[in-house]
This record gives C-alpha cells, structure tokens and sequence, in this order.
C-alpha cells in the first residue's frame, strides 16, 4: 500500500465514509478560483520563500 492510499484510509476510519462523500460533493459544488488567485498561488509555490534578496558586500575594516 503507498504512502497516500495509507493515508485515505487513514482518514475513512477516522472520518467515516459518509463524512468523506459529503466533503466530495461539497468540493465538486465549490466554484473554480478565479485566475487571479490561480496566479498568486502558482507564484507561491513556486517561490514559497519570495524572491532571494541581492547580496550586499561585507564591511571592510578600516585601518587604523
């Protein structure tokens, strides 16, 4: 069994398979995102960390 049919069956004993069908029915009734939101999550898994700031240089010491 892998490692997600393991975890379905997990949650059909805890939940129970009446549970299960009414969260499906209520997802396939959710309308879709709208392509805004689509963007923006794309953009946050593919960058979950924002974008990598630029590397400032080090102080030098100055000579005394």
């Amino acid at each position: 069994m892998t490692g997600a049919e393991e975890m379905r069956e997990r949650h059909r004993r805890l939940l129970g398979d009446d549970v299960l069908e009414h969260i499906r029915a209520s997802v396939a009734a959710a309308p879709p995102p709208p392509p805004e939101l689509v963007e923006e999550l794309r953009r946050i898994f593919t960058q979950p960390a924002g974008e990598v700031p630029a590397a400032v240089p080090a102080p030098t010491a100055q000579a005394a």
